[in-house]
């Protein structure tokens, strides 16, 4: 395998949607409300879009290096792994080399955050230190995060919460006129977290037996395989099930035939929650759940 296709696996494509969606929700929501809501005031930066967007994947791809070095020297992939295949684990790279390749993008997300702090000040440092902090801590520390169940909040609170509303902070600042603004980022950021909460339980209900024998407490081991699924399928289905609220707080939500596509990869995903082995045959789910949460954001956004 070459550098460069060593590198991409890494990085793990199939899952770097989680870190776009909300950075795209962030920026949907404002200019919504810079559209049907003028007199607010506010417009959409694409400059800062773009750097916030770029420092969220750079900070997602950094939590996936940490991810593949960190499970190895914890000895958490074994030969009974039935996902992608880990570059530490197999021995093509060193875990010194992908750690400080780890490092590596947490400094490429620094500095892309730098004309976000000169555009908002310090609260960013509030904002993205602990975001960097957790990009270790999900599998480094004495206490990670993913291997004592709480993978899936850190995905609700950071893939969610934190990236949607922190974009619209990185836009449009804080103002009590603003508030109604933040209460769509609220709605859609739950929303987003629970969408990029399915890409995480397909890889835990996939590898729950390995994780289970080797110490690994994920939500997916705690639960068992059949509640675990079935809370992937809620996942899945909150999302539709507060498009009233969507609709209430976000200006110009309306219907359109790109809704008919969503709920059909929704359909489908939810099918194949329901039947897939949890084996390796689990993995296309990944690239489908990024896929579905894509076209999410695109009927909002039509």
């Amino acid at each position: 395998m070459s550098l460069f296709l060593k590198l991409l696996s890494i990085t793990r494509p199939k899952t770097l949607a989680a870190g776009l969606v909300p950075v795209w929700a962030g920026c949907l929501i404002v200019r919504k409300f810079q559209l049907h809501l003028p007199e607010l005031g506010i417009q959409l930066d694409w400059g800062l879009a773009l750097c916030t967007l770029l420092s969220c994947l750079c900070l997602q791809i950094a939590s996936n290096v940490f991810n593949d070095a960190l499970d190895s020297l914890r000895h958490a992939d074994t030969d009974q792994r039935q996902g992608p295949r880990r570059l530490t684990a197999s021995g093509a790279l060193r875990p010194r080399t992908v750690l400080a390749l780890g490092v590596c993008f947490l400094g490429l997300a620094a500095l892309a955050a730098l004309p976000l702090l000169a555009a908002r000040g310090w609260a960013v440092m509030a904002i993205g230190l602990p975001c960097m902090l957790c990009a270790y801590a999900y599998t480094g520390g004495p206490y990670p995060l993913s291997y004592h169940g709480f993978g899936e909040l850190f995905v609700l609170l950071f893939f969610g919460l934190v990236a949607v509303m922190g974009t619209v902070f990185m836009q449009i600042g804080w103002q009590p006129g603003y508030a109604e603004v933040y209460a769509a980022a609220f709605v859609l950021g739950i929303q987003c977290g629970l969408l990029s909460c399915v890409l995480i339980e397909v890889n835990n209900i996939r590898d729950r037996r390995e994780d289970a024998q080797t110490g690994k407490r994920t939500l997916a081991v705690r639960l068992g395989e059949r509640r675990a699924r079935g809370l992937a399928m809620a996942f899945l289905v909150a999302p539709y099930a507060t498009l009233k609220q969507t609709a209430f707080f976000l200006p110009g939500f309306q219907w359109n035939i790109v809704w008919l596509a969503a709920i059909a990869a929704g359909g489908f995903l939810l099918l194949k929650l329901s039947k897939t082995p949890a084996d390796k045959r689990m993995n296309v789910l990944l690239g489908l759940s990024s896929l579905h949460s894509l076209l999410f954001l695109l009927a909002l956004s039509c």
